[in-house]
């Protein structure tokens, strides 16, 4: 399975994704699912996938294939796109198209879906959660934050936490919290953890690091909200 979340804020946008794939209980692979297309500073584009592994793998290929095409124009490339707009529209259409490749030679459904952000030179910051269908939705100022695969367990610190003036170090750290309850609840989550941040902006990749199993900060992170959560029970009265 998978989880990814994607934070879009004032200041800039904070994503995060595991790495853990399953096809069945005795076939489990680590996939990167985070994938980023840079110009620094004209053009910064994150990509991350959920669902099936062949529709997103291919739909993809086919993006890099239109990007690295000498021919390739701004109604064909997402690093020629007039807006972040039409690039979550190229994007969606490569996704609908191949799932839909992908249903008639399996005779039965698949699904995937995609969280796609970024910035263009003169553009604002937009992030859009792609569906199977090819059609998308957009973060707003009242719901700053998106999210893909097994969502529930992550979501709640999301809520209550998250809003549009939030800090990126605020929203880096609600992230990596909404991963570990996910982690903690869901077997199917998996680390290594891939981590990028942008600045509103700048069109260039801020940081980007992964976090792998036993790394210190999670896990630093991880005790102190665990201790925080247990000494707010306790003081709970009913």
């Amino acid at each position: 399975m998978t989880y990814c979340v994607g934070l879009r804020l004032r200041e800039g946008a904070v994503f995060l994704s595991d790495t853990r794939t399953n096809a069945g209980l005795d076939n489990i692979s680590s996939y990167r699912k985070m994938f980023t297309f840079e110009d620094p500073g004209e053009r910064v584009i994150v990509i991350m996938t959920a669902g099936s592994l062949s529709v997103t793998q291919t739909a993809l290929a086919k993006l890099q294939e239109a990007i690295d095409d000498p021919e390739a124009t701004a109604d064909s490339s997402i690093m020629l796109a007039g807006s972040m707009l039409h690039v979550a529209e190229l994007i969606g259409n490569a996704l609908a198209e191949v799932r839909a490749d992908v249903d008639r030679r399996l005779g039965q459904p698949t699904g995937a879906s995609m969280i796609v952000a970024g910035q263009r030179r003169g553009g604002i910051l937009r992030m859009f959660l792609v569906y199977p269908e090819g059609n998308f939705i957009e973060a707003t100022e009242d719901t700053p934050f998106l999210q893909i695969g097994e969502h529930k367990y992550g979501k709640p610190i999301l809520d209550r936490t998250m809003r549009y003036d939030s800090t990126l170090e605020e929203g880096e750290k609600a992230v990596l919290l909404s991963m570990d309850s996910t982690l903690r609840s869901n077997l199917s989550v998996g680390m290594p953890l891939d981590l990028t941040v942008l600045r509103a902006g700048e069109c260039r990749i801020d940081r980007q690091r992964r976090i792998e199993p036993g790394d210190a900060d999670f896990r630093r992170i991880s005790d102190a909200w665990s201790k925080a959560l247990r000494q707010s029970f306790a003081k709970v009265r009913i």
